[in-house]
């Protein structure tokens, strides 16, 4: 029977002693996933807020010539006398202008142009050859 013991104990003294058990190396943690945002939706860059616009302002116009007002036909001499002095026809010049003064009420300032002054009554007046007849 001491065989049999000396037989355990070199089955047993063979055999390696169990080591305690080992502690597996510790897992380093799992790193933390974000889910990813959706991108935000392209917006086009807002242009910075801007004083409004005012409107341009026309300048005044320049005063023009003033029509003299015409009361009666006394009225009407001296100025035709002014709008008749360069003409090479004075006295036909003048019973035209006279003529229109009377019935117009209105005399343009100046020698020449400015006909549209005194509105279409002296603008549309004719001769019976269908010419002006308002100098």
């Amino acid at each position: 029977m001491k065989e049999v013991e000396y037989a355990k104990s070199l089955v047993f003294a063979a055999a390696p002693k169990a080591a305690p058990p080992l502690k597996s190396p510790a897992a380093p943690p799992a790193p933390v996933v974000k889910k990813p945002t959706p991108p935000s939706p392209v917006q086009a860059p807002t242009p910075p807020p801007q004083a409004p616009v005012k409107p341009p302002v026309a300048p005044a116009p320049a005063p023009g010539p003033v029509v003299p007002i015409v009361r009666s036909n006394k009225d009407c001499v001296p100025l035709c006398e002014k709008r008749c002095e360069l003409h090479s026809r004075k006295r036909v010049c003048m019973r035209a202008c006279s003529t229109c003064c009377e019935r117009c009420k209105c005399v343009p300032p100046g020698t020449y142009g400015n006909r549209e002054l005194c509105g279409k009554c002296y603008t549309a007046m004719l001769t019976h050859g269908n010419r002006y007849k308002c100098p």
